[in-house]
């Protein structure tokens, strides 16, 4: 895992030449709680992005302005990147059916998908890291003109994380509706209902057949995909309105 990943930190790019403690291996997506991880959920981070994302945020926490205003800055830098990856990810699943059709290189293809699809689950997992620290700051030890815009702030982002899992539950369907599973990019086996190469449940498309036994319509999912891509972007631009009015109630 870590040479496919280039032994390089997937969330920060650290190298291991620039983490004494070393690398580690994160799973990402809906893994076995017991048992082996399919290498198509696991990621390449380094000690510290491993700390980050597995801490977990003391209840009721009192933080200065600046460490609060640093951690809100995190939190937007974070899910500015998780967007971009979503949108890259819905671009690269919607490509999937005509791709296949055409493609003589469909390992590649595969490759890439499970991929971007992994490290676009990490990035969601980066910005959730964030936000439960935020989520447990304590309002009334915050001054009403910090708490009412930290709150809107938490909500929009919340809000757009929801949102963001939607598009990526989406794109797998994509995944399944060309016969693939949406973990490892395997070919569905008929008549089961986990992937035996990941161990996955097998995503379902069949809301999105005209009837029982018809194609996938990808039209619809892809008109589907383009109103969530817009809802998230709506949300985005809330989402900044938000951090703006706080990082002035914190920095006057």
């Amino acid at each position: 895992m870590f040479e496919r990943d280039e032994r390089v930190c997937r969330r920060c790019e650290a190298s291991a030449d620039e983490d004494p403690n070393g690398l580690a291996l994160y799973p990402v997506g809906d893994v076995p709680e017991t048992g082996p991880v399919h290498e198509s959920a696991l990621v390449t981070v380094c000690s510290p992005c491993l700390v980050s994302l597995e801490s977990d945020p003391d209840e009721d926490v009192e933080l200065d302005d600046d460490a609060l205003f640093d951690l809100v800055r995190q939190t937007t830098e974070r899910q500015g990147v998780t967007v971009s990856a979503v949108a890259a990810f819905a671009s690269l699943a919607t490509e999937l059916p005509s791709e296949l059709e055409i493609s003589e290189q469909e390992d590649d293809l595969g490759s890439e998908y499970v991929q971007v699809r992994r490290e676009v689950l990490l990035a969601i997992d980066s910005v959730d890291s964030r936000l439960d620290h935020l989520h447990a700051v304590d309002d009334a030890d915050l001054e009403p003109t910090v708490a009412e815009p930290l709150a809107a702030f938490r909500g929009g982002g919340t809000k757009l994380q929801s949102e963001l899992r939607g598009i990526v539950a989406l794109g797998e369907s994509v995944a399944a509706g060309v016969g693939r599973c949406h973990g490892c990019f395997d070919p569905i086996v008929d008549g089961e209902s986990q992937c035996p190469t990941c161990g996955l449940e097998y995503r379902d498309a069949d809301d999105w057949r005209p009837e029982p036994g018809d194609d996938v319509a990808f039209h619809r999912l892809f008109e589907a995909v383009n109103e969530a891509l817009q809802a998230a972007s709506g949300t985005t631009k809330s989402l900044t309105g938000h951090t703006t009015a706080v990082a002035k109630a914190l920095r006057g």
